[in-house]
């Protein structure tokens, strides 16, 4: 039976705003101080990397924050966590929080590994005999069993990031703030990151994602908010939000991207619609139908198109295109791509690019396509996942 407790959202947070003084110049003490007041020079500028800003986390939310790098991102997690104060506004958390965005403060870069893991082992609340109890787990996941001797000052900067995270995941708390610093290391380490993120997930713990990746926020948050410029520009879906972001950062880069024959690229004006089996256009589908997806551009040159299946979360389904098929376009600005819905019911969304000579040379891309439903065949057993696989029993 759930309580009032279990209702509540797990962070409110309401009109905040944070601004910063920034010195414009060194002052040479307090004779230049005085010189400046009496001649009404102000000695700093005003920097208010948030202005105004509202949003609520529910309770069990994998959560996403994004934005270029100035934005307020990070300012925002330091106030959820209570190491910034805002000037305005409040933040109200209903839970135990851990921060995981400062990762490795206390580390002494004069001591080894080995004694680092107790020190910050003991920063984070833990006894001698936990640490003890963990510390095999602790090397085994940062994947640096031969260095635990070495002093800290040897490690790499990844090295240590890896040897702090590993410590930190095992704090226990409702709520976690987890910053982009954690997409360390290699590629197998980062897999490691991201099984981590999907036990967080299975256990339905209330999770703030901070980070550029826009593959980690379509695959893992539920909702997602885009702030830039200190304020909100959009806040729900992941993949609408990390469209939104991509955009952004094409207009903010002002460089166009070139495409093979040096013809600039600028927004997508690839068309999508969906149909079914008949004709007819619709964005409503049954599980085991065929749907057609009707891509139209205008751009030149084009030689190969694919076209892509994403769960509403962000669940990457499925993505063929024209070359790895080994299919010849017929029409240098349509193509119909049919395909037999064996998914579960939900949400879905489509991603379409055309392409060059090849699937690495993208003229254009359109990352925010059409949703689509895709209900249960009522005459059909009912069967549970992404997708229905043949399958027989022996």
């Amino acid at each position: 039976m759930k309580t009032k407790q279990d209702e509540q959202p797990a962070i409110v947070v309401s009109d905040i705003t944070k601004s910063f003084r920034i010195p414009l110049e060194a002052s040479s003490g307090i004779k230049q101080k005085l010189v400046n007041t009496l001649k009404g020079r102000k000695g700093y500028r005003k920097f208010t990397p948030l202005d105004d800003v509202s949003f609520t986390v529910n309770k069990g939310e994998f959560f996403g924050i994004v934005g270029r790098n100035g934005s307020g991102k990070s300012t925002l997690l330091k106030i959820i966590a209570g190491i910034y104060y805002p000037n305005h506004g409040d933040v109200v958390v209903n839970g135990k929080l851990v921060p995981f965005i400062e990762l490795g403060v206390g580390f002494n870069p004069e001591l080894t590994g080995r004694e680092n893991i107790f020190l910050n082992g003991a920063l984070l609340g833990f006894s001698r005999k936990e640490m003890i109890a963990m510390y095999e787990d602790i090397v085994g996941f940062a994947e640096l069993h031969d260095f635990m001797e070495e002093r800290l000052k040897n490690y790499s900067s990844g090295m240590q990031v890896r040897l702090a995270f590993s410590i930190a995941i095992r704090a226990k708390g409702d709520i976690l703030l987890l910053d982009e610093v954690l997409a360390v290391g290699d590629e197998a380490f980062q897999r490691k990151c991201f099984n981590y993120f999907e036990q967080l997930k299975r256990q339905n713990k209330t999770v703030i994602l901070v980070t550029h990746d826009m593959g980690s926020v379509e695959r893992f948050c539920d909702r997602a908010v885009f702030i830039n410029d200190g304020k909100i520009k959009l806040i729900g879906s992941p993949h609408k939000v990390a469209a939104a972001y991509s955009r952004n950062n094409d207009e903010a880069y002002n460089t166009e991207v070139v495409v093979e024959n040096e013809k600039a690229i600028s927004k997508s004006d690839i068309k999508i619609k969906l149909y079914d089996a008949v004709g007819k256009e619709t964005n409503k589908f049954t599980s085991g139908e065929t749907m057609t997806v009707r891509l139209k551009w205008s751009k030149k040159d084009v030689k190969h198109v694919g076209v892509a299946i994403f769960r509403q979360s962000g669940e990457y389904i499925f993505g063929p295109n024209t070359y790895l098929d080994g299919y010849k376009l017929h029409s240098g600005n349509e193509a119909d791509y049919s395909v037999a819905l064996n998914l579960g019911e939900g949400t879905y969304f489509i991603k379409a690019g055309i392409f060059g000579q090849n699937d690495n040379i993208r003229i254009d891309f359109e990352e925010n396509g059409p949703e689509f439903i895709v209900s249960r065949d009522k005459d059909d057993l009912r069967w549970g996942g992404f997708t229905k696989l043949e399958h027989d029993w022996r």
